[in-house]
């Protein structure tokens, strides 16, 4: 049965979030790793699903801690009155604000130590940290030749009553590859550094390394705590592996306009694709500056009703074609076009992923413009 989209905006396009796919998500992830606490990763505004509302699911799911980039993706969580444990792993500035929310911070040098310990002095109280060590990812993180200096530093700052280190960390470099060698060696490497820690001094009561992937298949990656995100949302964490997870964001657009063309007739700029036959072709409302990527032109089917049908010619900057066949397919001006998402016969985020050689996060992250979020499954 073929649906019409709300208004919405001013196009009628849409990323609709399923919250209640997403709370089923998160409890896949928590009954995978049954030892460890969940912290639900919403960085990017939760992968660009709606940051506030995505917490509320995701912590009804089962999660118990929440996880983000910068300090003022964490404070919009806590004015949007979320109050549970809350990490941010990666500012440079605005501490004492992050301090004075209890947001925890990531620690990645002895350099950014001082400055949260200065912090810490203005506020007058101590900043709750976790120390995120580079175990081999070569990004950010504490680095190898600098570990004890940091490692002795947090214990005077801990005396001072400056900072409490609550955890240790790391990032996978073959976080998506289960069997890869290289996890064996960061999980060794990590436990040996927390060991060291503990040996001086620290008590951090969390340690966490494990992604989406290592969080549904590495108990021995999963330690006190698992950072899940990719899974969350509905994607792909493991290629070729089924958990069981939904598709939570459905990128969809109305049927503005059908018309009839003649064979031969070229459609969109520079007619790279020209009509092998009489057909009738739709228009939606979608372009790449709304996250259909301009190298998808040609190369993607959207499902309207079902029944998939090929899009034609360039994708252009705010809308583009699809080829409904010679009797127009049955669709109508108004009918929903599923770009990707939960709809029968659609493509998931992770197929433009494949096509475009990039990975489902892009996608989802890349869905902008006028698409409006609308929200379904709310708990």
């Amino acid at each position: 049965m073929k649906t019409q989209l709300p208004l919405t905006g001013l196009t009628g396009l849409t990323a609709r979030i399923d919250l209640s796919a997403l709370a089923h998500n998160t409890a896949v992830v928590a009954a995978h790793a049954p030892t460890a606490a969940v912290m639900a990763v919403l960085k990017a505004d939760a992968y660009g699903h709606g940051a506030l509302p995505v917490a509320r699911a995701a912590l009804a799911g089962g999660a118990r801690e929440l996880g983000v980039t910068t300090i003022d993706e964490a404070l919009v969580l806590r004015e949007g009155g979320i109050d549970v444990p809350l990490l941010s792993w990666l500012s440079t500035s605005g501490y004492e604000r992050a301090i004075d929310a209890d947001v925890r911070l990531g620690v990645s040098s002895p350099r950014q130590l001082a400055g949260i310990a200065a912090a810490a002095r203005i506020v007058g109280r101590p900043a709750t940290v976790h120390v995120k060590v580079d175990t081999g990812l070569n990004r950010n993180g504490v680095a190898p030749d600098e570990w004890a200096t940091t490692r002795d530093a947090l214990v005077e700052a801990e005396r001072a009553g400056l900072v409490r280190v609550q955890g240790i960390f790391t990032h996978l470099a073959h976080g998506d590859e289960p069997a890869h060698p290289f996890l064996d060696v960061q999980r060794d490497a990590l436990t040996a550094l927390v060991a060291d820690a503990r040996a001086h001094g620290l008590d951090p009561a969390q340690v966490h390394a494990a992604n989406s992937a290592a969080s549904l298949t590495r108990p021995d990656l999963h330690f006190d705590l698992v950072r899940p995100g990719i899974a969350l949302y509905g994607g792909v964490p493991v290629p070729e592996r089924d958990f069981g997870l939904r598709p939570v964001m459905t990128f969809a657009a109305p049927v503005m306009l059908i018309k009839r063309i003649r064979a031969g007739d070229g459609v969109s700029y520079g007619h790279s694709w020209i009509a092998p036959h009489d057909t009738v072709v739709g228009l939606i409302p979608a372009g790449y500056a709304d996250g259909v990527w301009r190298p998808l032109s040609g190369r993607i089917e959207v499902a309207i009703g079902g029944r998939r049908f090929p899009q034609v010619g360039r994708v252009c900057m705010d809308q583009c074609v699809l080829d409904l066949g010679p009797d127009g397919g049955g669709v109508r001006e108004g009918d929903t076009a599923v770009l990707f998402g939960d709809a029968p016969g659609a493509d998931q985020a992770h197929d433009w992923a494949q096509r475009l050689g990039t990975i489902d996060y892009e996608v989802l992250t890349g869905v902008r413009g006028r698409a409006v979020r609308t929200y379904t499954g709310e708990l």
